[in-house]
This record gives structure tokens, C-alpha cells and sequence, in this order.
């Protein structure tokens, strides 16, 4: 086999699939699908799920595990070859799907299929063939020839134009520098942080220190600059990327943000949705739109008079007016000055190895997996590692971890599909996923050092990555992640954060990295006392991102389209608290809606908050390491995918619907 990209009988061969295997591959998969499809179609067998859905099911996946690599790549290494690779096979990829999503003789072997389904058919099944016809329907598979080619050209300007966003954002953030020569404006930031600034400079051929817009340098110097000048740079840096603001107007959003509002708009009215958020919602737990952003008031509304008390406090502590660049410094220094913590204090006690390690005790202890690293799997770069994840000897699935930031890696932490697991027809693939994250990069002692909120995003991508491994769904289309309503999809990860608070989970997380000594209790027990300082300016802050999101969606008129700015600025009058200067430009860089799959449902990580406070409650009632509480979490959520209605299964594991008290209570807000 010459393509290294068409080997799915194992891992993906990183060690030699290159960018100009990628698109002689999709070619060479798609027709190749398309010619099983008109056989599967033509066939005189009585539609079924082993005549209909599982050979489509397997297609699917086999084109995904040669997609995974390809997309993954071109968004950790920073390769334009990889990047033209991905344009290049992007639309081949939307007009087959499309065109599959829109083929009626394939909906209607589906609707037989579910006709015929007989009394004992699995719910993995049901919910597959019932996904699909969902989805048939939400693709345009019931419009008219005229209708249908248009909703199929929309589906390909999105995904171009969403894909061109994204780039946007990585290419103003690389070439974003400020170099700093006198050391006098650094003052307060971690030694880590100086040392990679010198190390960058000098590479540069500059003297002094050379700061970059990757996520741990902004967030180090926003937390521990003292300069405030210092701060606002970087502040409006961050804040301005690809906009009419930033560095260079060939990388401005701008265009962007108004074309994906209006092709998601005019896809959503071609099926017969009034906005984008009512089709959003067709996939997702919540009903309609006012349930929604009666939602996010509700909790807007609990949360307000708590964050005015925050930000008076922190107000009255600095002694000055807070501009938006203030607020986190002053936080970090507030927490030291009231709880006598800090977390350049804590970061001391949290290596990246040693946090890793303990956390997958912690996994081990709860669901009795054993993971062990492989170093035989080839990968994309030195930082990058496998496992294996066993239990009781029998492999279950593995996963590549990509923990620390380098130029040219797409910003924030995320965990995606490598394989979903299947088990169909004789075909059978255990899953595999990408953890990623920006973590500070390794000083030459081979050491990172990690803040206690790196440690909690790092829970919270494992628990995705648990989600994804643990499914018992054999469908790929509803195993692990898939097929799991989105405003459902955090409720894994938020609840792995929680055990990131416990005394217990972190002394096996942490070691000094001088004296070899386990968080002490004194310092763990300032942590935690200064857990709420800032929790509800925190809420109001991601309903301000929720609202936004949700109301650019719902609210988008073609005939008179609002100024994305212009609802910006209402919904911050409505729910915001601290100021921020005109020249902020979030939505340009709010990739999770504008280039990801967050759009109109931003508004998940607060309802998944909701379950997963809700979901701990049960854990803190029986003991957070209760096995049976364990193993009654990983049967009704875990392993069930999208299997099976997600309220249903929630209720099953809690013995009820959530409340929002849990949430409450968690975040130091009055119920």
C-alpha cells in the first residue's frame, strides 16, 4: 500500500503519511464509498441493520480514520503544506457528505430500517437509524433539486470560510511579538515565563526578552505583570487578533464573522427553521430559543449581586479603577493578600508529569483502567506520548497526549476523535483520541511546571477523553462523544474538574518539584477558601459569551443584519460588570462559535455545568471515591454514547432531573 493515509489496519502512521497523500486519498475513499453506496442501494436484500445501516455506519468510519490524522495535524503543527493539504480536501469532504445526508433513496432504506425494526433491537440501534433520519431531514434531504443544491453550496462556503477564520486567528497570533529590553516592566512574572522570552529573543537575534501571544504568556503576564502598561499591551494584543484592530488587516475576521451568520441563517430557513438557533436545537437537550436564554437570565440573575460584592471588594482592595487588563491581576494578588496563596506558589507543587500521573490513578481507582504508556506508537512530535488503556488485561482503546504550547499549534486544550469504536459486520476498532493542551513548554531540565488552573483543564479534557474511551456503543455514529446532545457533551469533562478540588486527588497530583513534598494541607486548605474569590464576575462572564452567541443567532436578520459589535455591547450592558475598551473585538477570535461547534450552543458549557454540579453532589453524598457510585456514573453516562435519550440516562445514574443548587453552592453563590 503506497498511501500510508489508506492503512487503517492500525494506528495512523505519522512517521510517514505527508500532506500531498491527503487529497489522493479522500479521492480515492470517497469513490470508492459512493460505489458500495449504489450497490447497498441497488441490492434486492430487505433493508436492515446489518443489509443498511452497518455497512454505512463502516464506510463512514473508515473515512473518518483517514480525515482524523489529516485534520488533527494541520492544527498542531503549524505546517502550511499541512494547512493547503486540509483546504484543498476540505470541500471534497462537505460535498460527500452533503450528498450523502441529501440522498432520498438512503433516507428511505433508513425509514424501512426503522419500520422494521424488531421489538428486541438494541437501543444503540434504534438510536442510530433515528439519529440518521434526524439528520437526513436537518441536511435538506426532503427539498426540492433547486433547494438542495443551494443548501448543499452553503454547506461548502461555511466550512471554507469557518476553516479560513481559524487561520486567521493562528497566523495574527504567531506573528504577534513584543519585545521587552529593559527588565524593569517585567517584574512579577514567573522565572519560567522570563526565561522562555530570553530564549525566544535570542533566537529572534534581539536583546532582552521576546514575548509571544500563546495562551500561557498572556495569561502570566495578565496575572503577575506589574506593569500595568505591560498588561494593556498585551491585553489589546489578545483582544484584537484578526480583527480591523489587530496587527495586520489581512488576517480581519470581520468578513468572516457577517458570512457565517448569514449562510447559517439561510440554511436554517431552507429547512424550515426560523433562525440558526432554532435548528441548532434540533440536536441539543433545551426546546426552543426563550428556554434557553431563560436560562442563562435565571443564572445571570442568581449571580449579580454576588459579583457586584466581587468587584467592589476588589475594587476597595486596589485602591484604583479597574480596566478590564486589572482584573485578573488583581484577583491573583487579592487571593494572596486574603487566602495567602498564589499560584506561582502552587505551581511549584504541580509538574506536568506528576500531575498526569496522579490523575490517571485517580481514573484507575474509579473505573479499574490501567493505563500505560507506549512508546513504540509513532507520533508528530517529541512532546507527544501514547497509552494504552487496559482493563483487566483487555485493551479498551489509547490516547495521544499533546500537552504543551509551540508556535503554530492552534491555541486552548481540546481532545478529538483519532478512531471511534466499533463493532459491526466483523469489523471492529477499539477507540482512540488526541488530548491536547497549551501547557507552559518545558524548561531544559525537561520540566513544566503547571498552575492549579491548568490542572483543572486538564481533568476536564480527560474527561472527555474517558467519555470517548469508555463507550459499550458499538455505532460509530452514536459510540463515545457522537451523537450526544451538545449542551450535554461537557457534562464528563465539568465533572472531572471537581475532583481537581479535592485534597485526596491532588496530593497523589502533585510533588514540589525541589523537595519532592505532596501539597500540604494548609496550602490546599487556602486553596480551596479562595476557590470563590471571582466565581460569580467567572459566571457572568461565560453568560455574557452565551448570550452573545445565542442572540446572534437567534436575532440575525439578512434584510438588516445587526452590527456583531453592536449586540456585543447590549449584552454586556445587560449582564457584564467590568468594562472593556472599544477597541475589544471577541467575536474574532471566538472561535468555539464563529469556526467550531459551539455555535448557538455556547450556552452547554453552563447547563452541562448545571449536570455535572449536580452529577458530583451524588459522588460528595456517598464518598467521592464510592465504587458503586462510580460504576453506576460510568454505565448510565460513560458508556451509553448517544445511545440513549441523555435526561433518561441522567436520571438513571442520579435518581432524578438536575437542580441548579449544586452549581450554586459550588460557585459561593446564595441559592
Amino acid at each position: 500500500m503506497t498511501n500510508p493515509l489508506l492503512d487503517t489496519s492500525s494506528l495512523p502512521r505519522f512517521g510517514d503519511i505527508k500532506p500531498e497523500h491527503v487529497l489522493p486519498a479522500i479521492q480515492q475513499v470517497i469513490a470508492g464509498n459512493r460505489a458500495r453506496l449504489n450497490d447497498l442501494l441497488g441490492s434486492d436484500n430487505v433493508p436492515d441493520i446489518d443489509a443498511v445501516v452497518a455497512p454505512v455506519e463502516h464506510m463512514e468510519h473508515e473515512l473518518s480514520r483517514i480525515w482524523s490524522p489529516v485534520s488533527h495535524l494541520q492544527s498542531v503543527l503549524g505546517s502550511k503544506d499541512w494547512r493547503e493539504a486540509y483546504k484543498q480536501a476540505l470541500p471534497l469532504l462537505t460535498e460527500y457528505g452533503t450528498e450523502i445526508s441529501q440522498n432520498a433513496d438512503l433516507q428511505r432504506a433508513y425509514a424501512e430500517v426503522s419500520k422494521n425494526l424488531p421489538d428486541d433491537a438494541s437501543e444503540a440501534s434504534r438510536s442510530a437509524v433515528d439519529h440518521a433520519l434526524r439528520d437526513f431531514h436537518l441536511a435538506g434531504v426532503d427539498l426540492q433539486a433547486e433547494a438542495k443544491e443551494r443548501f448543499k453550496g452553503i454547506m461548502q462556503e461555511l466550512v471554507q470560510t469557518q476553516a479560513t477564520f481559524e487561520h486567521n486567528i493562528q497566523d495574527a497570533s504567531d506573528a504577534w511579538t513584543l519585545n521587552i529590553v529593559g527588565d524593569d516592566n517585567l517584574r512579577g512574572l514567573p522565572e519560567a515565563v522570563l526565561a522562555r522570552a530570553a530564549e525566544d529573543a535570542k533566537k529572534a537575534s534581539l536583546s532582552g526578552w521576546l514575548l509571544s501571544l500563546d495562551h500561557p504568556t498572556y495569561d502570566a503576564v495578565l496575572k503577575h505583570a506589574d506593569s500595568r502598561d505591560l498588561r494593556e499591551a498585551m491585553y489589546r494584543g489578545w483582544v484584537t487578533r484578526a480583527s480591523d484592530q489587530g496587527k495586520d488587516s489581512k488576517w480581519d475576521n470581520s468578513e468572516n464573522i457577517e458570512k457565517v451568520l448569514a449562510l447559517r441563517h439561510e440554511a436554517a430557513n431552507l429547512i424550515g427553521f426560523k433562525s440558526y438557533a432554532e435548528y441548532s436545537l434540533a440536536t441539543k437537550m433545551a426546546d426552543t430559543p426563550e428556554q434557553v436564554l431563560g436560562f442563562l437570565r435565571e443564572l445571570s440573575g442568581h449571580s449579580r449581586a454576588a459579583a457586584e460584592k466581587e468587584l467592589e471588594e476588589l475594587t476597595e482592595f486596589a485602591g484604583m479603577h479597574l480596566e478590564a487588563w486589572d482584573i485578573t491581576y488583581w484577583l491573583e494578588k487579592y487571593k494572596q493578600d486574603k487566602y495567602s496563596v498564589s499560584n506561582e506558589e502552587l505551581r511549584a507543587y504541580f509538574p506536568a508529569t506528576t500531575v498526569k500521573d496522579g490523575l490517571f490513578a485517580l481514573a484507575s481507582q474509579l473505573y479499574g483502567v490501567e493505563l500505560q504508556q507506549d512508546e513504540n506508537v509513532t507520533t508528530w512530535h517529541e512532546d507527544v506520548r501514547y497509552y494504552n488503556v487496559r482493563q483487566s488485561g483487555a485493551v479498551l482503546g489509547g490516547f495521544y497526549t499533546d500537552l504543551f504550547a509551540r508556535n503554530g499549534k492552534r491555541t486552548g486544550a481540546w481532545i478529538d476523535e483519532c478512531v471511534s469504536r466499533q463493532q459491526l459486520n466483523g469489523h471492529f476498532a477499539f477507540p482512540v483520541g488526541y488530548l491536547v493542551c497549551n501547557f507552559q513548554r518545558p524548561d531544559d531540565r525537561g520540566l513544566s511546571l503547571l498552575t492549579h488552573d491548568d490542572v483543572v483543564t486538564l481533568f476536564h479534557e480527560f474527561g472527555h477523553m474517558l467519555h470517548h474511551l469508555l463507550t459499550q456503543v458499538d455505532f460509530p455514529s452514536v459510540s463515545g462523544i457522537n451523537g450526544v446532545p451538545w449542551d450535554a457533551v461537557e457534562l464528563p469533562s465539568q465533572f472531572m474538574e471537581n475532583f481537581a478540588w479535592n485534597y485526596d486527588v491532588l496530593t497523589r497530583c502533585s510533588s514540589h518539584h525541589q523537595f519532592n513534598k505532596p501539597l500540604p494541607r494548609d496550602l490546599f486548605d487556602k486553596l480551596i477558601n479562595s476557590r470563590h474569590a471571582g466565581a460569580a464576575l467567572a459566571m457572568l462572564r461565560q453568560l455574557e459569551l452565551g448570550l452573545f452567541d445565542f442572540r446572534v443567532h437567534t436575532e440575525y436578520n439578512p434584510d438588516a443584519p445587526v452590527p456583531v459589535l453592536e449586540t456585543l455591547a447590549e449584552v454586556r450592558d445587560e449582564v457584564a460588570l467590568i468594562r472593556h475598551p472599544d477597541i475589544n473585538r471577541l467575536p474574532h477570535a471566538f472561535s468555539h462559535i464563529f469556526a467550531g461547534g459551539y455555535a448557538a450552543g455556547y450556552y452547554s458549557y453552563k447547563w452541562a455545568e448545571v449536570l455535572a454540579a449536580d452529577a458530583f453532589s451524588a459522588f460528595e453524598d456517598a464518598g467521592i471515591f464510592d465504587e458503586a457510585t462510580a460504576r453506576r456514573f460510568r454505565r448510565e453516562i460513560l458508556e451509553v454514547g448517544g445511545s440513549r435519550d441523555i435526561m433518561q440516562a441522567y436520571i438513571a445514574f442520579r435518581g432524578r432531573e438536575p437542580t441548579i443548587d449544586a452549581l450554586l453552592r459550588q460557585t459561593g453563590i446564595e441559592v
